[in-house]
């Protein structure tokens, strides 16, 4: 009989440790670790000395045959359709919407076999009235709902469908272990089920994961190292719209993202992201300003809105959304050192209109414009867009795929467009770009000069 072993494991990062700790070591949480026992397995070497590595000349390489979602802004994000065969986690906070992008998904999906949908968190009832409410009506959707990994295996090894949804991981849990379902050992052994299942039948497996308060899958670390592909479904709850982006994809770019609209019919993909993000974008109003990011493959234009305002206290206050707080306090820093604007006894707030959030240094020129645009009282010209990276002695230095932010600019219909001195050798070269007003500026005080 085999022998029992219980660790200690902690419940955030999947630490162990022989004895109980009130911190992790590894994450620096507190009160995560929770007993948990497993059987050591018996020692079996039959068949290990039959290993032989395999010359890599004479490996042979399948097509990668992809199934297309049914909806083109998951296609983009998994990098042109669903691979056979794949694993793919899906994250997000409750209620963003991840069910019913993968209802959604159940419906629009072009595939001959049976989508097998199992839900560990509700009733198939409860599912069946939200998919009346989007209008879902395949006949090759089938509905179970059941938490029992044992069970799972079973009917998926019966009914072999070509496509299969777990909503959620952590609810799942194996019998065979004795720790409680959402555990990082039950996280971990039902992931590597499903991952056996779907490389040995060629099912494509979409699972749902909780997030922690931070936005991270919750669990163990290695769940994220388990799947090919690992989606965020990021946005505010209370605003419609929706952003899926990928952080890893082993069959693809993780650079693409997917924008969604959140309607009572259910998600309705943005095919024009710029459109959407400027409606109803005040016109001539100080602290309003447009920039050109670049997400993945896609250029978009995004308003920044900045309110800088007299202290009522002696330590001003720094608020950011949608961008790095660090960022933020960098800029203005630059601000006060080399354009002389005294912003120690005023509050400041940034804000990324429509709920998105960008990392892109080649929008701190049209932050720092916002920023002085509001303190002094100035409003910038409504059609023009801002591009640019700024460093701590004020030079605005060059970014890249110049060419695809100004003809985005150039679609939508703005007139005039500050970009780095750096960049107008690669316009200077580029005959399509016609009917804007593009002017490169060194430095931020250039800039600021020209527009205000």
């Amino acid at each position: 009989m085999a022998k029992s072993k219980s660790n200690f494991v902690c419940q955030e990062c999947g630490y162990e440790s022989l004895g109980w700790m009130g911190k992790c070591p590894a994450c620096n949480q507190w009160n995560t670790f929770i007993e948990e026992f497993k059987e050591l397995p018996q020692k079996n070497s039959a068949g290990l000395s039959s290993i032989k590595p395999v010359n890599i000349n004479d490996i042979e390489i399948e097509s990668e045959e992809r199934t297309s979602s049914g909806m083109k802004e998951m296609d983009r994000v998994l990098g042109g359709g669903i691979v056979e065969g794949s694993l793919i986690l899906v994250g997000g906070d409750p209620g963003i919407g991840k069910s019913t992008l993968l209802l959604q998904i159940c419906e629009k999906i072009q595939i001959d076999s049976q989508i097998l949908y199992i839900s560990g968190e509700e009733s198939i009832r409860q599912i069946k009235l939200r998919a009346d409410r989007l209008e879902i009506k395949n006949p090759k959707l089938m509905m179970v709902s059941e938490t029992n990994f044992r069970a799972i295996e079973k009917l998926i090894e019966r009914e072999k469908p070509g496509f299969v949804i777990v909503d959620s991981i952590q609810t799942m849990f194996n019998d065979e272990l004795s720790s409680a379902p959402g555990s990082v050992s039950q996280v971990r052994e039902v992931t590597a089920g499903l991952m056996r299942i779907a490389k040995s039948l060629g099912i494509a497996t979409v699972i749902v994961g909780h997030v922690t308060k931070e936005g991270a899958i919750a669990g163990p670390r290695v769940l994220e190292h388990m799947v090919d592909t690992v989606l965020y479904f990021e946005g505010e709850r209370h605003l419609t719209y929706r952003v899926l982006r990928a952080v890893k994809n082993r069959f693809g770019s993780t650079n693409e993202v997917g924008i969604f609209e959140m309607r009572d019919i259910g998600l309705v993909e943005v095919d024009n992201p710029s459109v959407m993000m400027l409606s109803g974008r005040p016109e001539n109003v100080p602290g309003s300003v447009v920039v050109s990011s670049l997400e993945g493959t896609r250029p978009m234009l995004i308003e920044i809105q900045a309110l800088v305002s007299p202290t009522n206290f002696g330590m001003p206050r720094r608020m950011a959304t949608g961008v790095d707080y660090n960022r933020i306090t960098l800029l203005m820093a630059v601000l006060e050192k080399r354009v002389g604007m005294q912003l120690g006894n005023f509050d400041a707030f940034i804000n990324v209109v429509g709920g998105l959030k960008i990392d892109e240094p080649a929008c701190d020129l049209g932050i720092i414009t916002a920023i002085a645009s509001s303190f002094r009282d100035v409003p910038v010209e409504n059609e023009t867009v801002l591009i640019g990276e700024v460093g701590l002695t004020g030079e605005v230095r060059a970014v890249n795929q110049i060419d695809k932010r100004i003809m985005e600019a150039m679609r939508i219909g703005f007139k005039k467009c500050i970009i780095p001195q750096g960049n107008m050798k690669i316009i200077e070269r580029m005959k399509e770009i016609t009917g804007i007003n593009i002017q490169g500026v060194q430095n931020v005080q250039e800039a600021l000069s020209l527009l205000m």
